[in-house]
């Protein structure tokens, strides 16, 4: 039998029990739905939460500190010039100079008293590089965001802002006051240095609601951001090479961080990167999705018991039909293939239903959870995404579960002996 007329044939038999058949194509589509649905839901987090954290600078980024001796005794005579090297100016010009290295800046943040309105507030004051405007980290603050490197301008936090005044949105364009100690080389040649207190003008200009200027593991939170070049030049004092406590360097790609991390080893200076925690942000969604995917297919496996009703209850009101198809010359795998037809083509169009189904429950979830979160006055999100492997492995899916629903009528089908199908009434 060609499978044309096969096609046909099977096409004919699920027309004319259409409602039956339509009921059992229904619960493929929501068996799949219900998998659709899940598995975009775990793919959309994992996509906001990788893209949030790329965003934001971490992955491909690596924190350099100088190398101390642990150990309590002198380093080895071969690395001791390494392993005492200070991480001054020369050396984060050298780092700038790697490979792949797009900027080097240094982690700089410090306590120190602010003067408004005549009146002292403490804070910490951290240094902001104008690249950290593109992590996303400054979207919809109020104001504006730095105009150069080395302008004397400010950024509040929110937080600190309210310490300043109830008036948040009367802050930007006002001036406040940071005081800071300098240290100036004494003019003897003694080598000595004194102690010079400092003060310096800065224009609030905006205002952010979250901390961005915290460190690694949260210490020192910045309250009051200021250009990094700006900072640098504070805490420079009189020395014409400042030392920095930490670096960091930010790189092209994720794909380039180890071999950047392993440069700045050989340079003398200890290195680190977030590029593991990232893997094991992978790892455990991987997870999720396998779990999500195993509760959804639950349902889907239920389908398939409608899929083998369907067709057992075909062969018992087409017994005479099989048995005129083998009087005719059909052959036993013409009618196993004929039901195979038949399970395939409603898996297939559940499938497809199923994907449309499951793509609108997770529209309508991004939706309802971005209502929620306007309501909260935060941003909107995309907590659901459905790519394309997703669709064709659904699809595919179902044909596949079909197929094997379809086993057992088909193997029953084939063994009805004609005689006795023609016989049956």
């Amino acid at each position: 039998m060609k499978l044309r007329d096969m096609t046909e044939l099977a096409v004919r038999n699920l027309r004319e029990a259409i409602f039956r058949n339509t009921l059992t194509t229904l619960g493929v589509a929501v068996g799949v739905a219900s998998l659709v649905a899940m598995l975009s839901l775990g793919v959309g987090l994992q996509q906001l939460a990788s893209s949030r954290l790329t965003k934001s600078g971490l992955f491909d980024t690596v924190f350099v500190s100088p190398k101390l001796n642990l150990r309590g005794g002198p380093p080895a005579a071969a690395t001791q010039q390494a392993a005492t090297r200070l991480l001054d100016e020369d050396a984060r010009l050298e780092i700038s100079k790697l490979p792949n290295v797009i900027e080097v800046f240094p982690q700089i943040r410090f306590p120190t008293e602010v003067r408004f309105s005549d009146k002292p507030f403490p804070t910490v004051v951290a240094g902001m590089p104008l690249s950290s405007k593109l992590s996303g980290a400054f979207d919809g603050m109020k104001g504006e965001f730095f105009s150069s490197e080395s302008a004397d301008e400010a950024i509040l936090q929110i937080e600190f802002a309210k310490e300043l005044s109830p008036d948040i949105a009367g802050l930007v364009g006002k001036t406040l006051a940071i005081r800071y100690a300098e240290r100036q080389q004494l003019g003897d040649g003694s080598g000595g240095f004194s102690i010079v207190p400092k003060e310096k003008q800065l224009r609030i200009i905006g205002v952010v609601e979250t901390e961005h200027a915290s460190g690694f593991g949260g210490y020192g939170n910045g309250r009051l951001l200021i250009p990094i070049n700006d900072l640098r030049d504070v805490v420079r004092g009189g020395a014409s090479k400042p030392t920095y406590a930490s670096l960091t360097v930010r790189a092209k790609s994720t794909a380039n961080v180890d071999d950047i991390e392993a440069a700045v080893k050989k340079m003398g200076f200890g290195a680190f990167s977030l590029l593991d925690a990232s893997k094991s942000l992978k790892i455990f969604f991987r997870v999720l999705d396998l779990l999500l995917g195993l509760f959804a297919s639950l349902a889907l496996a239920v389908a398939t018991l409608g899929i083998v009703n369907t067709l057992v209850m075909a062969i018992l009101e087409r017994r005479r039909e099989i048995g005129v198809l083998k009087a005719l010359g059909a052959a036993d795998s013409d009618v196993k293939r004929l039901f195979f037809v038949e399970a395939g083509v409603m898996g297939f169009i559940g499938g497809i239903a199923g994907v449309i189904l499951g793509w609108l429950i997770g529209r309508g979830l991004t939706l309802a959870t971005n209502i929620y979160l306007k309501r909260q006055d935060l941003p909107g999100v995309e907590i659901s995404s459905v790519p394309w492997w997703l669709v064709l492995g659904a699809i595919s899916f179902a044909v596949i579960v079909s197929l094997v629903a379809g086993l057992y009528p088909a193997s029953r089908a084939a063994k009805l002996d004609p005689v006795q199908a023609l016989r049956y009434e």
